[in-house]
Formats: C-alpha cells, structure tokens, sequence
C-alpha cells in the first residue's frame, strides 16, 4: 500500500485510469447494449414492453442499489478484492443467461447476479481515481468515464453481429466470456494511503461545510470507541460513523434529490432509443449505428469537459456546468418525439450523447467537491445506490405508458422534464445558498461596525457560527483590514 501526504496526480494513477476505463467498458458500456437485445426477447418470449423493459431496468437497478457494498468491500476488504469477485460474478451472470428459457430467468440472471457484478466493480473503481487525482482530477475523471461512450461505440454494432451470427444466445454467452476482463482490471487498483484519510474525526469535521451545532454533536459521537484498526505495515483510526457522517452536509442532500429525478430521465433513452428508431422506419443497423454515435460522442463529452472544467476559468463553475449539461439532455428528450426519421436521429444522438457524457463525467467531481476525498468512496456508492430506483421504475413505467398510449411522445416528455426540473433544482438551490450567505455577511457587517472589538477571524466565527468555512475567511479579511484602521 503506497504512502502519499496527498493525491500524486500522475504516476500509478495513470494505471488506475486505465483500468477504471476499461471497468466502465465492461459495467456501463455492456448494460447500455443490453437494449439491443431488447427487441429479441420481445419477440422470442412474447411479451410486451412493460414486462420485457424490467430486464433493463434490473440490471441498472441492482448495479447502483448494492453500490454501498462495492464501496464497503473497497473499505474494509481491498478494491482489488472487490472488483474481481465482481468481474467473476457478472460473467457468471451473462453466460447463465445465455441458457435462458423465461423472462423470470433473465430476471435473475441478467438482472440481479450480472448487477450485483457490476456494482462491486464501478463506484470502488471511480473512487479509486479520486485517490490518485486532485489538480488534473476532472479530466483524469473525463478519460477513465469515457470508457462507457468508447465501449458503447464498439459494442453496439459488435453485438448487433454477434445477435445475427450466433442468435441472443451466442451473444450473451460471448459477452461473458469478454467481462472476465473486469478481473483484470481489479488487480491494477493499487491501494494508496492518503494523510487526510488518517486525520482524526474532529478535524475532518473542521474542514467540512457542516453548521457548528451538528459538528458538536458529531463531536460526542467520535468519543464513542474509536475502533483500531490494524492493516499490514500501518493502523488506521476508524469509527463507525465516519463513512457516512457526510449525510448530513445540505450540500450533498441537494444534490442526492437532484440525482434521483436525473436518473429517472436518462434512463428510458438507452432502452427505447433502438425500439423507437425501428418504430419510424429506421433498419436495424442504422438503429445500431445511433447507439454507436451516441457512445462515440459520450466520449468526446467526457474528456472535453473534464478538460474544460479543470481550466482556471471554469473550475469555480463546475456545479454550473453539470445542471447546463443535465437541462439540455432534457430539452434534447423533450425534442424526441419529432424527430421520425434517420438523419433527424443523428444530430440528436450527437447533441444527447455529448451533454451525457459531459454530466457523467462531473458526477464524481462535484460529490468529491461535496463531502471532500475522504469520504469519496461512500459518498459516491451512495449517490449510485440513489440511482436504484429510479433506473428500476423509469423503463417499466416508460413502456407503460408506450403500451397505453401506442407512442413514445408521453414516455420521452416525462423524462424530458425530470431531467430539466433536477437542473432547475439545483439552480434554485445554489442561488438560495448565495443569498443567505450575502443577508448574513451584510448583517454580519452591520454588527461588526457597532461594536469596533473585532480583532482577529476567531471572534467572527464565534459570531457566526452558522456560516461555512469560506465565510470565515472573508471575515478575518475583513476584520483586519478594520483593525488597522
């Protein structure tokens, strides 16, 4: 295990960019390409949209509900650990469904086993990145997320083959055997031991955005039996409650409500994409070949936003830059439904699959923005596991509505205006935060120039104890520019 006061923002890290690359290939890239078969078991089982949609939606459900357990294997095990046994069972998945003779067997099968795979792979492997990564960690973030748009561009068409040449069966059984090499990629996580994750909790504490009265009462809680404990060559302070202490920051119950609208729009899209294209006369291959630009264009959005956002000019405005990227995924949804022909679905698959990639990308960077990088891991197996939900109800409920309506208009409209009110959310929030600190600085201000006694930062953070650590630091400004006056 390599000892780092902080993140070397290079070296191994590179290494664990690329294999966190090639775990996003094999978890995300694969479960998007599952659509494809979509049409396949509709047709060889005989049931509707609804009913044959919940292949889909259990795959993305279970890989983000069991997310937490990726992430406390990666804690208390070794991520390297973790991602194997995940490579081992995601594979056993795809090969059992292979021999599949129900929908109920694709349940289990492709469903829960092949998720249950995928989520001891993906939230410990982002996590990992965040470890290695602080000056460069957004494009770092952009390439290793752009494995999902490469994966999905070669896939798609790859699969498309695999279907004709060797039935769903053939396919599934071939897509196993490829996601052995998520065992691979585990045994590149090199562990790396960080100064920060063996502060103790009050310090921790100081440097988080959380109000004085909940830091108190945290305080009490460390008290309670610090546990040691002992890894080989170093021991580590650990209390149960510091992994998910972070719960309590406003900041990230914002964002965690936001996610859920999020991913209850972008779901349905990568399902009934192919399904919708085929309905306007669209072939089968250029169904493909819309999936393969949408990847293709994913990537382009990974790494020029994570480029884009580690600049000077845009790094303070990273949290602008996501809900800019989730509101024009709606907007690109809400458009959809007009859009009946070939060359109208190109330019939307460019313009959806860019701002996917873009906000994808700047998921882990806001939540390390957040909660801080000793937190990262569980912070971000939370933030998938809130993903669960959404990702299992959004393409049932879609086909639903597709089943009722006979159109995709209702299903693509829903999903267009959760997308932008998750957007709208966290615009709404952050404007809020502004003007609360702004009312609290003016009256802070205010009594500042009553009492003339403020001689130093520590008395205004007495003063006000609400207010966050960048607050306190515009006061002590403040008050010695005063002071020597």
């Amino acid at each position: 295990r390599a000892r780092h006061t902080g993140p070397p923002d290079g070296g191994w890290g590179w290494m664990i960019v690329a294999g966190c690359f090639l775990v996003t290939i094999c978890t995300r890239a694969v479960t998007r390409c599952i659509s494809i078969f979509f049409v396949e078991f509709q047709a060889y089982f005989g049931q509707d949209y609804a009913r044959t949609a919940w292949i889909h939606s259990i795959v993305d459900c279970a890989t983000m509900l069991c997310a937490p357990l990726g992430s406390l294997i990666s804690n208390h095990v070794s991520c390297q650990v973790g991602i194997m046994l995940g490579g081992l069972l995601a594979s056993t998945g795809l090969i059992l469904s292979s021999f599949a003779t129900s929908l109920e067997h694709l349940y289990l099968s492709l469903g829960v086993l092949t998720g249950l795979g995928f989520a001891l792979c993906y939230s410990p492997a982002i996590a990992m990145v965040g470890k290695y990564f602080n000056k460069r960690k957004a494009l770092a973030y952009g390439i290793a997320m752009s494995g999902s748009g490469i994966g999905t561009f070669i896939l798609a068409p790859v699969v498309q083959l695999l279907i004709e040449q060797f039935s769903w069966r053939g396919a599934l059984l071939i897509l196993g055997g490829f996601v052995l090499n998520l065992c691979v990629c585990g045994a590149l996580m090199r562990p790396i031991s960080l100064k920060e994750d063996c502060k103790p909790a009050s310090e921790v504490l100081e440097q988080n955005y959380v109000p004085e009265t909940e830091k108190q009462d945290l305080k009490r809680m460390s008290m309670c039996s610090p546990l040691i404990k002992l890894w080989p060559h170093e021991s580590l302070c650990y209390c149960s409650w510091k992994e998910y202490d972070f719960l309590l920051m406003p900041g990230f119950m914002v964002l965690a409500v936001s996610i859920l609208f999020m991913a209850y729009g972008c779901s349905p899209l990568f399902v009934y994409l192919v399904p919708y294209a085929l309905s306007v006369g669209v072939s089968h291959h250029q169904a493909a070949f819309l999936m393969s630009i949408l990847g293709v264009i994913d990537i382009i959005g990974n790494i020029t936003f994570g480029w884009l956002t580690d600049r000077r000019c845009l790094k303070k405005h990273r949290y602008f830059c996501y809900l800019f990227a989730v509101g024009m995924d709606g907007l690109c949804c809400l458009f959809l439904p007009v859009l009946q022909s070939f060359p109208l679905l190109v330019p939307f698959s460019f313009t959806f699959g860019y701002f996917d990639g873009a906000y994808v990308t700047l998921i882990p960077v806001m939540t390390a923005d957040v909660v801080g990088t000793s937190w990262l891991s569980s912070a971000l197996g939370v933030v998938y596991f809130l993903h669960a939900i959404p990702y299992l109800v959004s393409p049932p409920v879609a086909g639903w509505l597709v089943d009722t309506t006979g159109s995709y208009t209702a299903s693509f409209l829903l999903c267009g205006f959760s997308m932008i009110f998750s957007s709208a959310l966290l615009c709404f929030a952050r404007l809020a935060k502004k003007i609360k600190r702004t009312h609290l600085r003016s009256l802070t201000g205010n009594t500042a120039s009553k009492q003339h006694i403020w001689t130093n930062g520590a008395i205004a953070y007495s003063v006000t104890a609400e207010l966050d650590q960048r607050d306190v630091e515009f006061l002590a400004v403040d008050t010695s520019s005063f002071s020597k006056r």
